[in-house]
């Protein structure tokens, strides 16, 4: 994408959010990668669902703004050192999905092994202590998760999302959601069986082989 297709792509995401509750006000933020030296970034104060393609910042890896008006969410610090740690994500997404966030403020994970789809899109999610939205603190409580993946709970804050793009950065935030709504029931209904280490081992090869050759599966079943 070029940048006004990437600052459309910001705008669509942001509606999305905005219309799975998955914001409320002028809560969470947006981030993609425009090169190896800058990403735009929505501003703060500003609806998610309610942008301008001007609203938008161009801001360096080094956290200087180079363009636009607004002015720099404070969670700038949290999307710039997700970058700085994983050279293979070029999106990030911060929200406060009203079920996972949820269990984040009850200081739950959502890292058992509960449902085979969610174990091959996305993984575990773990839950990194509370420290102040925007802080250095915040950072150090998130910076030795972030590598191995690709969503984290951040406890009575919210939920950041991150991928090799925009889409898979937000489909990301909707199955985390939808696997805390599942949680939930479990947890309404007293009980829960989690898949045992060899069950788990399979969906790992499985992953591992839809990664390295996607058409494998469709030539057996052929």
């Amino acid at each position: 994408m070029n940048e006004l297709q990437l600052r459309q792509e910001v705008l669509r995401i942001g509606r999305l959010l905005y219309e799975k509750n998955f914001v409320a006000a002028t809560d969470g933020n947006i981030s993609a990668r425009v090169n190896s030296r800058s990403i735009l970034v929505t501003p703060t104060g500003m609806s998610k669902g309610m942008l301008c393609p001007e609203d938008l910042l161009l801001v360096g890896l080094d956290g200087r703004k180079l363009a636009g008006t607004r002015e720099v969410s404070t969670e700038l610090r949290m999307h710039l050192l997700i970058y700085q740690l994983r050279g293979d994500v070029n999106a990030v997404v911060h929200a406060h999905p009203p079920t996972a966030t949820g269990f984040a403020t009850a200081g739950l994970a959502l890292d058992e092994p509960l449902i085979s789809e969610v174990e091959l899109s996305l993984g575990r999610v773990p839950l990194a202590c509370y420290a102040l939205p925007g802080s250095r603190e915040l950072c150090d409580e998130l910076s030795p998760l972030i590598t191995g993946h690709n969503a984290i709970l951040m406890a009575n804050h919210g939920v950041v999302t991150y991928a090799e793009d925009l889409l898979a950065a937000y489909m990301h935030m909707e199955t985390v959601e939808h696997f805390a709504r599942i949680c939930l029931v479990t947890h309404q209904l007293g009980r829960r069986h989690a898949l045992d280490n060899r069950q788990v081992d399979e969906l790992r090869g499985l992953k591992k082989q839809r990664a390295t050759d996607p058409g494998e599966l469709l030539r057996k079943k052929a």
